[in-house]
Formats: C-alpha cells, sequence, structure tokens
C-alpha cells in the first residue's frame, strides 16, 4: 500500500491490474455532477508516473456506491478488462467482501439471501423483493454476525452478484440499516455528510493473465466507529 502525489491509495498494482482504495463520498466514475472520479484519478496517476503520452487505457471492473469505501479495481489492459469481465459474469475465480455495520443483530446470525432487485433511476434507489416481479434481477449474498460495539453491530458480507446499491437493499429488506444510510432507512446520516459505514474489504481474485490467486485488502477508514471495530478477527472459513 503507497500513497502518491495524486494522493490515491495504491493497494495493488503491476502491469495488467491496478487496485486503490476508494475514499467515501468519491466517484467510481463520472456522472452528471460532473465532480472528478477516481476512473480519472487513477488515469492520471499512471500518465505522470509511466510517462505515458497520449490517453491512457483503463477499465473499470466494477462499481462501488460514491458513500462506500475500499478496494476499486481497474484494468490496465483490455487483455486483463475482458478476462475479469469473464470471471464476474461467469461468478468463478472472485470473492467480494465486504463489511457494514448496521443498527441491530439480525434474526440469523448467518445466512444466504436472495432477492429480485428492481432499480428506480429517478431515484437512484434499488427495492428488494422476496418473489420475481417484472423487470427484477436476481441478487444473492452471504452474511455473517461478527461483533458489536455498544449502539451498532458489524457484518461480514459476501456480495455474489452485483446488482445497483445490492448490499443497501437486500439488508434494509430484512430490517437491517446500514450506519449513516439515509436513503435506506437510517434516521441520521453520518458526521461527515457523504459517506456511510459500508467498507470493500477485500477482494480475492485470479488474476487474470499471471493466474496465480491474489488477495487484495482495503484498510478501514481512519474514523473512530471503524477504529472500534477494526480489531475484530472474523472466521473467514464460513464465507467459503
Amino acid at each position: 500500500m503507497k500513497k502518491n502525489n495524486t494522493n490515491l491509495e495504491i493497494l495493488f498494482e503491476d502491469n495488467h491490474i491496478i487496485a486503490v482504495n476508494k475514499p467515501c463520498g468519491e466517484l467510481s466514475q463520472g456522472d452528471n455532477t460532473g465532480d472528478e472520479s477516481m476512473l480519472l484519478k487513477v488515469k492520471e496517476y499512471i500518465k505522470e508516473k509511466y510517462e505515458k503520452p497520449g490517453d491512457v487505457f483503463l477499465g473499470l471492473v466494477h462499481r462501488l456506491d460514491r458513500p462506500t469505501s475500499g478496494v476499486l479495481l481497474f484494468a490496465r489492459t483490455s487483455k486483463a478488462l475482458v478476462r475479469i469481465n469473464q470471471m464476474m459474469q461467469e461468478k468463478v475465480d472472485m470473492k467480494k467482501i465486504y463489511w457494514a455495520v448496521v443498527d441491530k443483530i439480525p434474526v440469523d446470525l448467518e445466512s444466504e439471501l436472495t432477492h429480485y432487485i428492481i432499480k428506480d433511476s429517478s431515484t437512484n434507489k434499488s427495492k428488494a423483493h422476496d418473489k420475481e416481479v417484472k423487470g427484477s434481477k436476481i441478487a444473492k449474498l452471504k452474511y455473517r454476525y461478527i461483533g458489536r460495539t455498544d449502539k451498532f453491530h458489524l457484518l461480514e458480507i459476501e456480495l455474489i452478484t452485483g446488482r445497483h446499491h445490492q448490499i443497501r437493499a437486500q439488508l434494509a429488506k430484512i430490517g437491517l440499516h446500514i450506519k449513516g444510510d439515509l436513503k435506506y432507512g437510517f434516521p441520521r446520516s453520518n458526521a461527515d455528510g457523504k459517506g456511510i459505514h459500508l467498507h470493500a474489504k477485500r477482494l480475492e481474485m485470479m488474476h487474470p493473465v499471471l493466474k496465480k490467486w491474489i488477495i487484495i485488502e482495503a484498510p478501514l477508514p481512519k474514523e473512530n466507529l471503524w477504529n472500534e471495530l477494526k480489531n475484530i478477527k472474523p472466521d473467514n472459513s464460513s464465507l467459503k
């Protein structure tokens, strides 16, 4: 992990892929706000570091919601991008682990959730349904309860599918609300006004070119509640 003059926290980098720790409030890619995205920042970093003329190729492999922090992966070559996209479509050779701080203990301390999600573009919000409805897409995740503070509870989540606001919508469906997430039912925003307590903590994957298993982990945000929770050591075996 290293910092650089673009203020990016680089978690992994080679000739084929690059991963950064996205802060809360940063865009993964550009939108109609016109705010600078992580995609542009990483392009600028590569261009400066390697003194590349012209435009830099960089493929965004997946997105994190703006208020979410953690591992954000990019492909530096078209070959790597095609192979990673194939892995994601086939749901093989890749595991995404998140930590979420929620307001209560789930009824089941460990479970797999299956819902059908519909995105409402007018509100930029998704709703999870128990049964398939018109226009919905299946959404699956596994979670496990791993710890608590006086007021909040920590879940470790393995994301199986990748739908819009999936973790936020599925947890809300079972009555759990992520700290700071006003959009999905938590009563108050966080002090920073731009983040929620959802962190893409770890990405495990087969390297798309070198064909070796790699683990990329993002340190938790430097914030009081995360500091209380960071020393909890979950047993990852139950998420396999």
